[in-house]
């Protein structure tokens, strides 16, 4: 299928059906492109029968009223009859059938489109760059995809299956009028026709303002909605229940009467569509009945004119119907389409090759970065990880830790410098092949809403339950599952969430161990546990990364401190490095980090033993009353 970029900029709709139409016309579907010429041959032929309707209330007027002689053996009463159940029914019946037919075979073409947009959208959104999803809200990109998805089958479905259709009545309604009525006919139905569409153009412009503003109210209320939820905790934490609900009310007051308005202007674009319409056939059927006055026309011709432009009343009407719609769905697929053209900030290089990991060595050189041009985050760092070996990287906050392990994986690509692994620059290699190779356990473990085996098993989906229940053992979380009611199918809930700190860390563990990965990224794994947990998990880790290159991203020294080598960075650049016990005796940075947290953990300790005491004096004191009593 061609690769073709969709875009809405002209606003044309033209336009977004010519990059709409390798959708409906793929390339490599012959079965597809064979239902859309049934679907067009049925749609012609039910309308060459629709035509045919108005003859029939014709023909029966004029054998009623005597103006059409029966033969002989056809009585005139048989033929009125005949003729109406013909035109009522049988004629019906077979074009109704033909569209039935029409819609079912393009129902398959319209789905594949649909399916085919949808998923490149899913598969753009996961090539953007980190930078993008992190200025994104949740809650609202959600709703543009869904209502974008909605909006490409509206469009789909209505140009293929009605605006083709209603074109082809028109030009067959002027055919048979012009040849059988003269052309004054003609110009009272196009003038009619002509002033329709302009009102109806003209009114639905002024209504897609208002369906835009309506959008962007049930997207700002979807967007709120979804960051509520997600931090339920933290809105119940602060008591903010009723806040949330203010938030969310005053979104949807906007959208309730964005949406009044829509149905407002929607009662007067139909109201005048109808006045427009109204004026054109009474002209007509006056001029109509004129004609039958002076005997030119029979009484037949004034049934015709009529049912004729009654049943054109009914595509003139959706004409108006199908702009609307088009217009409308352009309007949600607009930012759709936005998001489609927004470019891919990290892309693979023409001919970039699969990463080749023999050793696993991974290096720096003189690595320049910035989020933004006016805040460099690095400046000029420079360090190697040797194969098999770990080094830990610690610092200050907003050093720029975190920024490189974004960087390793390739989430931003550096200004100046060039990270390599066993000599291959990163950026010469394809992404796929440079995630696979690596490890990641990070600081806060976010969980998908599945069972613990699938979250597990995410490190390599192909691996079998016996694998998935190896790699939970060695991370020290097999006989906590052996326990739980749904053992490996146990429901993680929303990002984990009914798991605890430590639990969802050893499934993170878990399915990095199922990766088995020659790099290993540790990004402050421990930061957020409390001791005893950290100690544990601590042991997991010592025993993931054995054999591994590893980096670690530390905040709390004491997990760093047999790593072969501890990189200090301070504002951007390494203020140290070396080994643990040489940088305690340099007596720089990291030492003073050192202290610091040894005090506080002392100081920890110290709190906790006095609450320990405390507690032990309550217990000592509420005994002795009843000792005395029962000596």
């Amino acid at each position: 299928m061609a690769d073709k970029t969709v875009s809405a900029d002209s606003g044309s709709t033209f336009n977004t059906l010519a990059n709409l139409w390798p959708y409906m016309w793929p390339a490599d579907r012959a079965d597809l492109k064979l239902r859309v010429v049934w679907a067009t041959i049925f749609l012609v032929v039910a309308k060459l029968i629709l035509v045919l309707v108005p003859y029939f209330f014709k023909w029966a007027t004029d054998a009623l009223t005597g103006e059409l002689q029966p033969a002989d053996y056809i009585p005139v009463i048989l033929v009125g009859p005949v003729m109406l159940v013909l035109a009522y029914n049988v004629v019906r019946i077979v074009q109704l059938g033909f569209n039935q037919l029409r819609d079912a075979l393009f129902a398959q073409v319209g789905q594949h489109a649909v399916r085919q947009l949808g998923y490149r959208t899913f598969v753009h959104m996961h090539k953007l760059s980190l930078r993008f999803h992190l200025e994104r809200r949740t809650g609202g990109l959600s709703r543009i995809i869904e209502r974008g998805v909605k909006g490409i089958e509206t469009i789909v479905r209505f140009t293929i299956l009605n605006t083709a259709p209603t074109v082809l009545e028109f030009a067959l309604t002027a055919i048979i009028f012009w040849i059988a009525y003269g052309w004054i006919y003609v110009a009272i139905i196009a003038v009619t026709v002509w002033l329709y569409t302009w009102f109806t153009v003209k009114a639905s412009d002024w209504r897609i303002a208002i369906r835009r503003e309506m959008n962007d109210s049930d997207t700002e209320a979807n967007t709120k909605a979804i960051d509520s939820l997600l931090n339920y905790e933290t809105v119940k934490y602060f008591s903010n229940e009723k806040m949330e609900a203010q938030r969310f009310d005053r979104s949807m007051e906007r959208y309730e009467d964005a949406a009044t308005r829509t149905w407002t202007s929607l009662g007067w674009l139909n109201f005048g569509q109808g006045v427009i319409f109204g004026v054109g056939m009474a002209a007509v059927m006056a001029l109509s009945a004129w004609e039958v006055s002076r005997g030119t026309h029979t009484i037949g011709d004034f049934v015709f004119v009529n049912a004729m432009l009654m049943q054109l009343s009914v595509p003139l009407n959706f004409i108006g119907f199908i702009y609307r719609e088009i217009r409308q769905a352009m309007t949600d697929i607009e930012q759709m389409f936005d998001l489609l053209d927004v470019k891919e900030e990290v892309t693979d290089r023409e001919g970039a090759q699969p990463l080749l990991v023999a050793d696993g060595k991974v290096t720096f050189e003189d690595v320049h970065f910035a989020y933004d041009s006016n805040r460099p985050i690095l400046k000029g760092v420079s360090f190697e990880v040797p194969a098999g070996k770990t080094v830990a990287i610690v610092g200050p906050s907003g050093a720029g830790k975190s920024t490189i392990s974004r960087l390793l994986f390739r989430f931003y690509d550096i200004q100046e410098g060039a990270i390599r692994i066993d000599g291959q620059d990163i950026r010469d290699v394809t992404q796929e092949s440079l995630r696979a190779a690596i490890g990641m356990v990070p600081q806060d473990t976010v969980l998908f809403n599945d069972t613990i085996a699938y979250n597990i098993r995410y490190g390599r989906p192909s691996a079998s339950e016996e694998e998935v229940a190896q790699a939970a053992d060695l991370a020290q979380i097999g006989d906590f599952i052996a326990r739980l009611p749904d053992g490996y199918k146990t429901m993680v809930g929303e990002r984990g969430l009914k798991l605890s700190g430590g639990e969802k860390q050893r499934v993170a563990i878990a399915r990095t161990i199922l990766k088995a990965p020659p790099i290993l990224m540790l990004d402050e794994a421990t930061s957020a546990l409390d001791t005893s947990t950290e100690q544990e998990i601590q042991a997991s880790l010592d025993l993931v990364s054995r054999g591994r290159t590893t980096l670690v991203i530390a905040h709390r020294l004491s997990t760093v401190i047999s790593a072969d080598e501890i990189i200090v960075l301070q504002d951007g650049r390494i203020a140290e490095r070396g080994r643990h016990s040489d940088l305690l005796a340099a007596r720089g940075l990291y030492a003073a980090m050192w202290d610091r947290q040894r005090e506080a953990t002392e100081a920890e300790e110290t709190l906790r033993r006095a609450q320990q005491e405390d507690e032990l004096g309550i217990v000592v004191r509420r005994r002795t009353p009843e000792v005395e009593a029962g000596e």
